[in-house]
């Protein structure tokens, strides 16, 4: 089963999905991540857990495509999907990238750091040997209202200091 175009309805039902590992009281940027495979299936996900793990790479992408990757015992991750509630960063879309994971479905947009066109545009530079298809904005207002939550209290903690 090839992934790429996939209908949306399916592509929301996998987000929330993923939406559903988010769970309060959020002590790093409420961001989750799964890889799915050809069938659909969840073999790898994660939240961001870099406070907990005193690890900046802990990025929730990363966390999801390890797993993915042990759960294959292979690091290439051809018949999967990434799917995020935020726009990857540069490193997140690098880790896409080695991977070889062919689709990539993100929720918010990320206008400071966004590394998949909101920024800058490394999953699709043409300079690199991969082509993949990307899927911006699914369930986008479900998927930053958690980091509107998160950001909107830590903002208040810091005024009320």
């Amino acid at each position: 089963m090839v992934l790429v175009n996939l209908p949306r309805e399916r592509r929301e039902q996998r987000m929330r999905a993923v939406l559903d590992l988010l769970t309060p009281p959020f002590t790093d940027v409420p961001v989750a991540a799964a890889v799915f495979d050809a069938e659909g299936t969840m073999i790898g996900w994660g939240t961001n857990e870099r406070k907990a793990t005193s690890d900046p790479t802990a990025h929730a992408e990363v966390q999801a495509i390890r797993m993915a990757a042990r759960a294959r015992r292979d690091y290439i991750l051809e018949n999967t999907e990434l799917v995020v509630t935020l726009e990857p960063c540069t490193m997140c879309a690098g880790a896409f990238l080695a991977a070889r994971i062919p689709s990539l479905v993100f929720g918010a947009f990320e206008e400071k750091t966004g590394a998949v066109g909101s920024v800058i545009d490394v999953v699709r530079e043409p300079a690199l040997p991969n082509r993949v298809e990307v899927v911006g904005g699914v369930l986008a207002d479900e998927c930053a209202a958690p980091l509107r939550a998160f950001f909107r209290d830590k903002r208040h903690v810091i005024e009320t200091s």
